[in-house]
């Protein structure tokens, strides 16, 4: 099953390399080249096996996106000169993840579930059931680690640390909602729910940018929006386009990304199924044809592109 599990390339004029979760960036003195490889993760752990065109899904996805939202705030994508590679602008990526929740569900309910009634330093109401629709969207912000695990953290906590300016912050929330009432939008004329997503920002000569992946199912949950309120009413588990269901079927297993405990096996068959989900996902999120790319020889493809645009 060919995939892209990672990359080892080195540019004329290239000045770092970082290996995220899923993305290989290539640094230039002004410029980051982002490959969306074949890796997943979850629990903060990278799993034995790379999903084809896994990277593609999220590359596009997040182009599709971003090109959506650059009316509300700039970002920092330039051009997408191969299916997996997104190249755009270097900038000072802020220390922290602005997460924000319209329904509670996934980490927000496994802490509501165990009885706190704040998340990040957001009031909770009581008597929420697992995927109700909040009041109102709250953001509830992490660290932003490099290694190991993010960790929640209050808006207050962000201030009195000085991870980022009040005025700073002012806007990474006012963006924050704002894309999210604009990805709620263009959820809804897909037939599908926004349910919680996570946005970067960076800065660049005092300007704030929108930088990374946004509305992907890496870093976003949709529910089906015809079957929420019957399946809510019947007290049964939402449908997800997500990755939540990666999750799920680790915690199944055994497999939360804790001490002493060992990814399950993922077979050819788990493998193929993960895939499908993720092509599943394009296809419903943005309303077009996935066009699965040639995964023969992908790493010679991938380096010709880059090669092209950075010359």
């Amino acid at each position: 099953m060919n995939s892209i599990p990672a990359t080892n390339f080195q540019f004329p004029g290239q000045t770092g390399f970082y290996k995220g979760k899923v993305r290989d960036v290539y640094s230039f003195e002004k410029r980051l080249v982002m490959i969306a490889t074949d890796r997943i993760s979850a629990f903060d752990v990278i799993l034995p096996r790379a999903i084809p065109y896994k990277g593609q899904v999220l590359n596009q996805i997040a182009a599709h996106f971003l090109n959506a939202t650059s009316d509300i705030v700039p970002n920092w994508l330039e051009e997408v000169p191969d299916p997996n590679v997104s190249i755009g602008l270097k900038c000072q990526a802020y220390p922290v993840e602005m997460v924000v929740r319209g329904y509670l569900a996934g980490h927000a309910w496994r802490e509501y579930k165990a009885g706190k009634r704040e998340v990040c330093g957001v009031a909770l109401p009581e008597g929420l059931k697992e995927n109700d629709k909040l009041p109102q969207p709250i953001i509830t912000p992490t660290t932003k680690a490099h290694e190991g695990h993010d960790e929640d953290i209050s808006r207050e906590q962000i201030l009195a640390q000085g991870l980022v300016s009040e005025d700073e912050y002012e806007h990474l929330e006012r963006y924050t909602l704002a894309l999210f009432a604009r990805g709620t939008e263009m959820a809804a004329d897909q037939g599908l729910i926004l349910v919680d997503t996570k946005y970067e920002f960076g800065q660049l000569d005092g300007t704030i940018y929108l930088i990374d992946e946004i509305h992907t199912p890496d870093s976003s949950r949709y529910f089906y929006k015809d079957t929420y309120e019957e399946n809510q009413r019947a007290g049964v588990a939402q449908k997800q386009l997500s990755k939540e269901f990666v999750r799920e079927w680790l915690i199944e297993n055994g497999f939360q990304g804790k001490d002493g405990q060992t990814v399950p096996e993922m077979t050819d068959e788990k493998v193929t199924s993960i895939s499908e989900r993720y092509i599943e996902l394009f296809e419903k999120v943005t309303g077009m044809q996935f066009q699965k790319n040639n995964l023969d020889h992908p790493l010679e493809r991938i380096e010709k592109a880059i090669l092209r645009a950075v010359a």
